[in-house]
Order: C-alpha cells, then sequence, then structure tokens
C-alpha cells in the first residue's frame, strides 16, 4: 500500500517548474504513487487508478481548477467507497487559498516532505473536517460542482480582471493582488471606467434560507466552508445557523474602507458595519442578470438568468498541516 498518492495536473502554472522537482522527490520515495493528467477531464480515470493503491493521503499538485474538479470527483464518484483518504493540498497555486486553510504554507517540496512525515504516524491528529460547497442550478438530476471558496459580484469581476489583465504581466503574486485592489478602489472611489480598469459590477438579489432577500450592487460577495477566512473575517465555528459562511459589501467607498479598517483591527464579522452583510446558512441563492461567481478559481454562470443555488456537503476529511 503506497503512503501518499500525489495527483499531478502538469499544465497548471506552478507546476511548470515545479514538476522536475516533484518527479525527482517521487523517484526517491518508492512510497508515493505519482499519477500525472493533462486534463481535468482525466481525473476520475485517475482517482479509479489511486484507489487501487489504497493510499493512507491523497495529495492534490495543481491550481485552483485542478483542486476543484478533484474535490468533486472524489465526492461523487465513489471511489474509495465510505472511506476515502483525508485530502492535502500543496501550496501550489495563484490564491492557495485552501492549501493556506489546511496549513500548508511556503514550498511545495517542504509541504510534500511534511506529508511523509505524518503519512509514517498515526494520522488521527492531523485529520481536520471541512464541509464543501456543492453548487448547482437547483435541478435535481444536475451533479453539483464542489469547492470551498466562492467569489461573486465585483469580487468576481475583479478575480477575473487580475487574472486575464494583471497575471500576464509577470508579476509576483503579492504585487498582482496590490494592483489589483488599487485599480477596485481607483474605480469605486473616482468612478473612472476604462477597458483596462475593473467592470462594474451588476446588481444581484442573494438569499439565504429563511433569513430573507438582500438585492444591491455588491463589491464583494464571499461564500466559503474554510477556517480562515479573507481579510481575518471572524466567525464562530459549529454555529447551528449553517456551515456555508457569507459575506457581502455594498458597491459603496464607505462600506468598503468599512470593512478594510475592521479587517484590520480584527473586528470584521463581530460588529454590524453599514453595508457590510454578514451571515450563515444551509441554502444561498445568487440570482441576477448573467449572474456569475467563482468557485475555486472555475467560472460559472447562471443559465438564461436562473440562479445560482449554494448548499453544504456531508463533512469531508482533509489533512492538516497546522498542528
Amino acid at each position: 500500500m503506497a503512503r501518499v498518492a500525489l495527483l499531478s495536473n502538469p499544465r497548471s502554472t506552478g507546476n511548470r517548474s515545479l514538476l522536475p522537482r516533484v518527479r525527482a522527490f517521487c523517484a526517491e520515495h518508492r512510497d508515493v504513487f505519482h499519477y500525472e493528467v493533462e486534463e481535468v477531464e482525466q481525473i476520475g480515470d485517475a482517482l479509479r487508478t489511486i484507489a487501487r493503491v489504497r493510499p493512507k493521503i491523497l495529495v492534490i499538485n495543481g491550481g485552483d481548477g485542478t483542486v476543484q474538479a478533484t474535490l468533486t470527483e472524489l465526492y461523487h464518484g465513489d471511489h474509495f467507497g465510505t472511506t476515502p483518504p483525508p485530502v492535502a493540498v500543496l501550496p501550489n497555486g495563484k490564491t492557495n487559498l485552501i492549501a493556506l486553510d489546511l496549513g500548508a504554507v511556503g514550498d511545495p517540496l517542504a509541504a510534500l516532505e511534511r506529508i511523509m512525515e505524518i503519512a509514517r504516524t498515526d494520522l488521527a491528529p492531523h485529520i481536520v473536517a471541512r464541509e464543501l460547497i456543492a453548487l448547482s442550478n437547483g435541478e435535481a438530476n444536475q451533479r453539483p460542482v464542489l469547492g470551498m471558496f466562492l467569489g461573486g459580484a465585483g469580487l468576481a469581476d475583479s478575480m477575473l480582471y487580475c487574472r486575464n489583465k494583471i497575471y500576464p504581466l509577470g508579476l509576483p503574486n503579492t504585487i498582482s493582488h496590490v494592483l489589483t485592489a488599487v485599480a477596485i478602489l481607483f474605480t469605486m472611489i473616482f468612478g473612472v471606467r476604462a477597458h483596462f480598469l475593473p467592470p462594474k459590477p451588476k446588481t444581484v438579489s442573494v438569499s439565504v434560507l429563511k433569513q430573507g432577500v438582500v438585492t444591491g450592487t455588491f463589491a464583494l460577495l464571499i461564500v466559503t466552508t474554510l477556517h480562515r477566512l479573507l481579510l481575518g473575517w471572524k466567525q464562530a465555528q459549529g454555529d447551528k445557523a449553517g456551515k456555508l459562511q457569507l459575506m457581502m459589501v455594498e458597491q459603496r467607498p464607505g462600506s468598503l474602507l468599512g470593512a478594510t479598517f475592521a479587517s484590520i483591527f480584527g473586528r470584521l464579522g463581530r460588529q454590524r458595519l453599514n453595508g457590510v452583510h454578514i451571515e450563515r446558512g444551509d441554502e444561498i441563492r445568487i440570482e441576477g442578470e448573467r449572474s456569475s461567481v467563482i468557485l475555486d478559481g472555475e467560472l460559472f454562470e447562471a443559465r438564461n438568468g436562473g440562479a445560482i443555488v449554494l448548499k453544504p456537503t456531508d463533512p469531508v476529511p482533509f489533512l492538516s498541516l497546522a498542528a
């Protein structure tokens, strides 16, 4: 039995320079089963093969799209029966939010070394449970897509702007994200619109089951099941109000600046702020003209003005390196 199964996508941006090191590492460690896919459509076949070697840990080495596709196939494919191995994610993407939530930061090979150390011991102290976000159009016969971090409204537009306009400049990720934030604030404060600046967010309606509907134009719309939340956003875990954590910040400079300062001082989510909406629930619907969201780096749009429906899954085991 392989201690660790490593699923790599050579076409992810981070692997263009990392993969030779990963291959050399796996050649030196016989207890690593390394499977490479060229397309995300091959992930189902990859997991069927990996299931035969019965690994203690499944490690994902790829970008956000690879992680999202693997989680979806792992949950729906039933390749491991009722006892899937815990999932670890190498910090090898543009945002790395899932890896960060699981304590995997810095050099991906150092994280893989740590995973190998844990695989040789008792896994129990390192296993954490996380629900996934199941995204669908609400139809009963549709197979939901699964992930852990969703951005919508202005945030989705900004993420696409960063991906399509800023990343091609070849700058470090941190500088790219800072430039994107500056561009967003510039357009919001001065109202300037140009093809090289982020677009104006569209009006959307967001409803949380049994908690009402909020309609407006939002600079930020975030739904997540991660525990290490963006902007230092504080949410009590185990809250019976629901597993999906929702934050919306209205498209107004005062609201966004208020949320920013609250984040800096650790008060975001602990006090009421004008134009900032924070909720928890077990079903969230996003509706509007051509509503679009980004789930773990992948873009999804509502069909014909329909709704994007989000629900939590049952808990899935992950491997935390934070211990």
